[in-house]
């Protein structure tokens, strides 16, 4: 069997963080598809990770925690568990994010049938065809569809999400660590997805249930969205040189962490 990894990267998740591993520990038996859940706040100023910690004991699967000794952003985090899955010589990190918009159980069935293992990325799609947005305003889905038709102009490939919260990788497709010249802001997930084109790497979108209850989004939407513009204006025209960077302040960075939290297999560990 594999040996898979979840990182659910946390920030201000108190409220929600719970439901996340509630949700975990609720697959009972099906939980052995997953070796080892790394949880990653990133200087949270709420009891996010003393939430965790206590809802942590009811999941039969290890659980660490650990806390970013700076803030670097949601990108930065997944730099931190890439590193962490190839160290560790994992097969597989699924990408969970804290705030509990993505379920889990959307990518148990592919768990189970093992179809992830044909793709070096398993993506999911808000804005698939056989997805489910609760509570998500429609100007958001029109301006997504929009900008994700125009993105797919542009790469040439039929993309119908730039990035969501809850992804699979295969650890071996990471070993490079290619991801660490890439920003550490929201775009980082742009930059995966547009490398793996670049690069030829199979990948597949797969649907999601997607809701927003009382998440707080961190996205600043307009500024985002001119900054992914200008990414697909790079890319178009000068893709090649977009990804043949050898060092930036991406790449120098440290990525350091403390252990916060600790929880072997089994909720009497």
């Amino acid at each position: 069997m594999d040996k898979i990894l979840v990182f659910i990267p946390m920030y201000n998740c108190e409220k929600q963080i719970p439901r996340v591993l509630a949700k975990i520990a609720f697959l009972s038996e099906k939980q052995k598809y997953i070796s080892e859940i790394l949880i990653i706040d990133n200087g949270s100023k709420d009891r996010s990770i003393y939430a965790a910690s206590r809802a942590a004991e009811q999941v039969a699967v290890k659980i660490t925690i650990v806390k970013n000794r700076e803030n670097v952003y949601l990108g930065g985090s997944h730099k931190v568990a890439f590193n962490y899955a190839i160290d560790n010589n994992f097969d597989y990190v699924i990408v969970l994010h804290g705030d509990d918009q993505g379920d889990i159980h959307d990518i148990l069935p592919f768990l189970e049938n093992g179809e992830y293992k044909k793709y070096d990325s398993f993506l999911g799609s808000r804005f698939h065809k056989d997805s489910r947005l609760i509570n998500y305003s429609r100007f958001r889905i029109f301006g997504n569809r929009v900008f994700n038709t125009l993105v797919s102009i542009a790469v040439r490939r039929k993309i119908s999400d730039l990035g969501s919260g809850l992804n699979m990788y295969q650890v071996g497709y990471l070993k490079s660590r290619f991801y660490l010249y890439f920003p550490n802001n929201l775009t980082f997930n742009v930059y995966l997805l547009l490398y793996g084109i670049y690069v030829k790497s199979l990948f597949k979108e797969f649907p999601l249930t997607w809701k927003e209850e009382d998440q707080t989004s961190n996205a600043k939407l307009f500024s985002q969205s001119m900054e992914i513009a200008g990414l697909m204006f790079r890319y178009a025209f000068g893709r090649k040189k977009l990804f043949s960077i050898k060092a930036n302040t991406y790449s120098d960075m440290t990525y350091t962490y403390d252990v916060v939290f600790e929880k072997g297999a089994g909720t009497d560990d």
